[in-house]
């Protein structure tokens, strides 16, 4: 297969066409090389239209919902960044090329952990750093962050990802109702945090962001 080919079909057919314009993340788009954050059984799928489960419960976003996502975060070089719930880090490694001064791509599986980390250099993408933890606490050795997004869906934003983001943030995540669900991004400031919706999404939701069920008497 060729992927050098299948990366820039990706990138003209369901990234710009998505009102993706921003060049650093489209560059990103187009240098990163999506299979190497897929296990050899999904890398022939790698720049199809779908979500790539490549850890149980752990996904590559759509491209096109990634890149929406990554864009209203309105990245600036020198910012720093978290990853919630990054999976083998291919978020991250789009991210780099926006200029950041350093990311973090949190998970909680070591072995994902090292699979991004292996990912991540192989792609060449600089200043992150792969670390294990529990996405739903953040990464409080590195905070406060300006940007921080959540790879995947959520039920409930836990409390602990806004107190990581620094004055004037920005939050993205996509929020689930049931079967719909919607990109939010949250900002900072005067210590309170204020959502927008940005445009309609509805990936899996990640283990561990959901709701506890109601108890019905």
């Amino acid at each position: 297969m060729d992927f050098a080919r299948a990366r820039i079909s990706m990138v003209e057919s369901q990234i710009r066409t998505a009102d993706v314009t921003d060049p650093a993340l489209l560059r990103g788009f187009r240098e990163t090389p999506r299979e190497r954050f897929a296990p050899p059984a999904l890398q022939p799928l790698a720049y199809a239209d779908i979500e790539l489960e490549v850890a149980p419960g752990r996904f590559l976003l759509r491209p096109r919902d990634l890149g929406k996502l990554l864009q209203e975060l309105r990245p600036t070089p020198g910012a720093r960044g978290l990853e919630a719930a990054g999976a083998t880090g291919y978020g991250a490694a789009i991210m780099a090329h926006a200029g950041l001064s350093s990311i973090v791509t949190l998970d909680a599986d070591p072995a994902l952990t090292a699979a991004a980390g292996i990912a991540l250099k192989a792609s060449g993408a600089g200043g992150v750093r792969a670390a294990t933890g529990d996405p739903a606490r953040g990464f409080a050795e590195g905070a406060p962050y300006d940007l921080i997004w959540v790879n995947g869906a959520v039920e409930i934003l836990p409390d602990a990802l806004l107190d990581q983001l620094a004055e004037g943030g920005r939050l993205g995540v996509i929020m689930r109702a049931g079967a719909a669900g919607a990109a939010r991004i949250y900002t900072k400031s005067g210590g309170t945090t204020s959502y927008r919706t940005a445009f309609d999404a509805a990936p899996p939701v990640v283990p561990g962001f959901t709701r506890a069920p109601a108890f019905v008497f």
